[in-house]
């Protein structure tokens, strides 16, 4: 935080694979983009600390003016933020429908039960003409778009 503004980056938990595993994970809402509040607004301030910081490369602008995003939209993003934490978004679903990719039922397609634990997914597929629920690791799968 540079003296004179206030930083915001809205971020969305989400369930990620890391190193096989089900994880859930803050990530970037708007990925490479930060929110900064120019404070007192209205007073003109220099942008070179902005440009300066490390990872920025440059303001979005219409023309010579910084782009300004309304205080209401902020609040908003920032709300729908704080109901979003309560659930992560999953990787898989319930119902959705996936492929196995190693192992002795590599290339047989099931259905997404669940999440068992960290480490292991419930997948429903059909065996002998009779539906057959699975543990696999979740890297194992992928989904059937």
């Amino acid at each position: 935080e540079q003296q004179g503004y206030q930083c915001y980056l809205p971020t969305l938990a989400s369930e990620k694979m890391v190193r096989g595993n089900l994880t859930v994970a803050e990530q970037p809402l708007f990925p490479r983009y930060l929110f900064i509040r120019q404070e007192p607004e209205g007073l003109p301030q220099s942008w070179a600390p902005i440009r300066s910081t490390k990872g920025v490369s440059r303001l979005v602008s219409f023309g010579l003016e910084p782009a300004k995003v309304h205080n209401e939209l902020i609040d908003l993003i920032r709300s729908q933020q704080s109901t979003a934490h309560l659930q992560p978004t999953r990787l898989f679903t319930p119902g959705e429908r996936v492929r196995l990719n190693t192992g002795a039922f590599a290339s047989l397609e099931g259905i997404y039960q669940m999440a068992d634990g960290e480490r292991r997914a419930m997948v429903l597929i059909e065996l002998m003409s009779k539906p057959v629920t699975i543990s696999v690791a979740p890297s194992n799968i992928q989904k059937i778009n």
